[in-house]
Formats: C-alpha cells, structure tokens, sequence
C-alpha cells in the first residue's frame, strides 16, 4: 500500500506490545481500528519479555491506599497522584479481564491467584505465571484481539504524525518494503514502549528504540521526566552478546540473595531493612557502586544466588532463568548467577491526562511512553498493570472521540519523502551511528551522572550525522527513521538530565550536593517540547 492508496479508520493504535494491543481491544467497540507495528503483533516490545508479574491488591491485608503509598514511595513522590490512584485501583479489574479472557496465572492451593514479593512493596502483590507473566499476558491478549475487527499493519513503521492544525489526524508509514502508508484517523493512540535501546546495555528488544517520544516531540507534544531512566539490577553480564538480558526480580522475590567477591551480602549496607527487596534504584547503585570499588566479578558483575532455596521451587517459579542460565553453562540450582545493572525501563514519556490525552488534540498515549505513572523509579511490577490499566482507558477515550474531516497537507507528505530522498543518496552506517550513540549514553548518562558528563554525550549525540544516514535499498528506509529517533530520544533525556539539579530516584547527580530528600524537593516534573523546556516547582506537601 502506498501514498496515493491511503487507509481511513476511527482510531489508530501505533505499537503491539501489552498497552497497545489492549488499546485495540477496547477502541474496537467504537468504530474501525487500525494496529500498526513495526514487528509482528505480540512478538516485539517490552510485555511479551516482562517476566515477573503483575501488581494488583487481592488480599484482605493488602489495600489500594498501601499500594498507592507504596508507589510513590518507590517513585520519590515524583508520580502523578491521581494516574497512582487509577493504576492501584483498576489494575485488580483488568487482571480480572485477563483470567476471564482465559490468561493461565499461578493459583494457589485455596485457588486464588497467587502472589509473590517485590522490592519497594509491603505486602506480596505480584501475580505471575511463572517467571513468564508478560508472555502469558501477550498471547492471552493476542488471541482475544484476533476475534475482533481489528485490521493490523505488521512490519510497518510510523515515521511521523499528521496533523491538521495542533490537531493529530493520523500517522505517515513505512511498510516492509520501504513503501509510504498515509494513514488517517479521528484518535490516536501512541502504544510505542520505551527507549533504553539507545543505552549499549538494555534488557529492551530490538525495538525499544524510543520512537513514540520522538515521533510526539516532533509533532509538538509536551514529554516529562526523560531524565527518569530505571536501571534494572540484573541483567546478564556474559556471555557479550547476552550482556544486559533481563534477570528478572522475581528471582530476588524468591529468596535469592546478592554478594560480592568478598562473600559479603552488601545490601546490609545500603538497606538494611529490604535487602535485596528494596527498590530497583538503591538496588542498581549498591551493585554499581560494588563493582567500582573494585568487589565485582572478572566479568564486571556480583553474584546472585538461589543455591539454598528448594530445587522444586526454583523448577516451578523460575523456569525461564533455568533454561536461560543452563544456556549460558549456570545451573543456578547449584552455582551462583552474574549480574549487573542494565538500561530497562524509561519512567518520563508524554504528558497525559487521566484518559491518556496527550498535549496534542486528537493524540493519545499509554504504556511505556507515557510520563507521570511512575515517578522517578517504577516498582517492579507495576508497568504489566499500567499497560492494562492505562491501555484500556486510552482505547476507551479514543474510541469514543468524534468523527471528523480530515484534511491533510500535502505539504506534509512532501517532507517525508524528501527527508526519505536524503536518506537514499547519504553516507553514514545506520549501525555505526545507533552504535557510537550506546556507547556515549552509557558512558556519560547511565546510572551515575554529572553536569560535565551530560553536556560532553549531549554534545556527541547532537553532532552525529542523523540527517546523512544511508539508505541501501527502499527497505533499509525505516532503520534510518529509527535511528533518527534514538538519537532524538536520548538528546531528550540528555537535556532533561541536565534541567533537574538534584538526584532524585533513579537520576543520580554526583556533582550536586542537597539537603533535601524526595518529599521534601522544591522540584517537579521537567518538561520539553518544541515551544519550552525547563523544571517545575513544588506545591507544598
């Protein structure tokens, strides 16, 4: 399908993963859906690798007030109140969604959903399959989208929004062999994940290259708390090509426990109370901070272990770090795991409203690409139950949107085809560039930060030659526009890095010294778009 072709349909959803596809569910119910994605439905993003599970409130101990406090604890207070006090409280319903629509969850022996521990949380909330709750979750969503009148774009990739004034209508596409897609819609809904691919070490898929945030900042959308990047603390060190794969948190939630070199089980030293449960930001720093004093492995890891716990338990809970492990020649019923921390999750992202209205009319958002959810540092767990809290909602809301005339500007069309011309007659490698960019943002904005660091990888991010990526053939046409786009996210997060003088949750300044700690910081969200950037203050607590 091509340019002069054209697609019209009610709403758009752009993105396959958790969020996006239950966006789908939901707007179909209102008009004609469109899903595009640029891997195939179910199969790339963030939800279909998420391991550990889900957090919703079932027991009698547990409340929604504690899983509020919980949260915004866990995120520094930087959260949005009341998007916390919609993902604690809707998240029991849509899990509910998910065992009706037929999603296989561990049960206990009284048959309840069961529930495992998590660090930053007072009681056991996680619900989980196994150590294969995003996969379960996927495929369960997957087959019920299939029942419906959903009409899906797979391997084809949204270059840029459309828009009629400040209005979205809609999304310009490349489909698989670098043909242009117009595609027109009364909503839209970004459903893109997240961006940590633009970090040499990531647990994302090959396709968390941030487009979403790209693609709204260009259109004029307002994003928050880019800064905000989680380092998860386990992540595989060797063999290189596995660096970074996620150790998922469930095997802490088990029982498993962190040492160094010395034998020592440090987190006595960093928190005292959670250990190895506390959150993922003071966990990522301790073992950051044991492997540059010089208490890491010869592979530049710590040692995670589950040797004391039951061979059963580890068979039936951890089935998948088993396999994974046995791969790498561990078997972790009888020797220790490496791990080091590794780029997992970006907590800022557009700016919504309660119904994931973005600053832009007729654009939507939910998922990971979505700020405010989180604050400065997500509790395990809680971004499973987001994409379903938040999918929903943004597929109702755009669902029930107006129908309107939509008039594009040929002149937009116009853009992208040059800009697509460009790529055809440039001369820098796609890969060489998307790689020299990991390597600054790993090196001069990971999980230790300064001002001098930050403007030296701004700097070496903004001179690499994004506009002169090369093009071999039509297909190689959506590689650059991706490219482009990691390059865009991470001078995003770079900027807004820069703009919070503090260190708050997972954004560590170690060239800042402050007297005041998370709820009591005079600061708020950082914000950026093409009209303004800076920070926010306060109100009093």
């Amino acid at each position: 399908m091509h340019a002069d072709d054209g697609v019209d349909c009610h709403v758009l959803v752009i993105g396959s993963g958790g969020a996006g596809v239950r966006a789908a569910i939901e707007a179909s119910g209102y008009g004609d859906v469109v899903l595009v994605s640029k891997t195939i439905t179910g199969k790339g993003g963030c939800t279909t690798m998420a391991e550990g599970g889900y957090n919703a409130v079932l027991s009698e101990q547990d409340s929604c007030g504690i899983h509020f406090e919980d949260t915004m604890k866990g995120g520094a207070y930087l959260n949005d109140p009341e998007l916390v006090r919609i993902l604690v409280s809707e998240s029991p319903q849509r899990m509910d969604d998910l065992i009706r629509w037929g999603a296989v969850f561990d049960f206990t022996e009284d048959n309840k959903v069961a529930q495992r521990p998590f660090g930053g949380q007072r009681f056991p909330r996680t619900c989980y399959a196994g150590d294969r709750t995003g996969h379960e979750m996927i495929t369960t969503l997957v087959e019920r989208l299939d029942g419906l009148s959903v009409e899906i774009f797979a391997e084809t990739t949204i270059i840029d929004l459309l828009k009629d004034g400040d209005r979205v209508i809609g999304a310009l596409a490349l489909d698989d062999k670098g043909g242009l897609v117009v595609i027109k819609a009364d909503s839209t809904i970004l459903a893109t994940g997240g961006g940590t691919r633009v970090f040499d070490i990531s647990t994302n898929s090959a396709s968390g290259t941030g487009d979403g945030f790209a693609i709204g900042y260009r259109a004029g959308a307002e994003l928050i708390d880019m800064e905000m990047v989680q380092f998860h603390p386990t992540g595989a060190v060797y063999p290189y090509d596995a660096r970074g794969r996620l150790v998922t948190e469930a095997v802490r939630g088990e029982g498993g426990i962190l040492t160094n070199t010395l034998g020592e089980r440090f987190m006595k030293q960093y928190d005292p109370e959670r250990m190895e449960l506390s959150t993922r930001d003071v966990v990522a720093r301790a073992i950051a901070t044991e492997i540059l004093n010089g208490r890491g492995t010869k592979n530049g890891g710590v040692y995670l272990d589950v040797t004391h716990l039951p061979r059963e338990q580890i068979e039936s809970r951890l089935p998948v770090m088993l396999e994974q492990f046995l791969k790498f020649g561990v078997d972790i019923r009888t020797e220790p795991m490496e791990v080091a921390p590794t780029a997992h999750h970006v907590m800022g992202g557009l700016r919504i409203t309660p119904w994931c209205l973005t600053t832009l009319p007729g654009l939507f958002a939910c998922g990971e690409v979505a700020g405010g959810v989180h604050g400065a540092n997500r509790l395990g767990g809680n971004a499973l139950a987001d994409t379903q809290v938040f999918g929903k909602r943004a597929g109702e809301a755009a669902g029930r949107s107006e129908k309107r005339i939509k008039n594009v500007d040929a002149r937009q069309i116009e853009v992208q085809q040059e800009r697509l011309f460009c790529f055809r007659k440039g001369s820098a490698s796609a890969p060489v560039v998307a790689k020299d960019l990991q390597q600054a943002m790993w090196q001069g904005a990971g999980i230790f930060r300064n001002a001098t660091d930050l403007r030296a990888t701004l700097a070496k991010v903004m001179y690499l030659p994004a506009s002169d990526l090369k093009a071999v053939s039509a297909r190689n046409l959506p590689e650059c526009c991706t490219v482009q786009n990691m390059c865009l996210t991470a001078t995003l997060i770079c900027k807004s890095a820069l703009l919070r003088p503090e260190s708050r949750g997972a954004h560590m300044r170690t060239d800042i010294c402050q007297s005041h700690d998370a709820l009591h910081s005079p600061f708020s969200h950082t914000y950026i778009s093409l009209k303004r950037e800076g920070i926010g203050r306060a109100v009093s607590r």
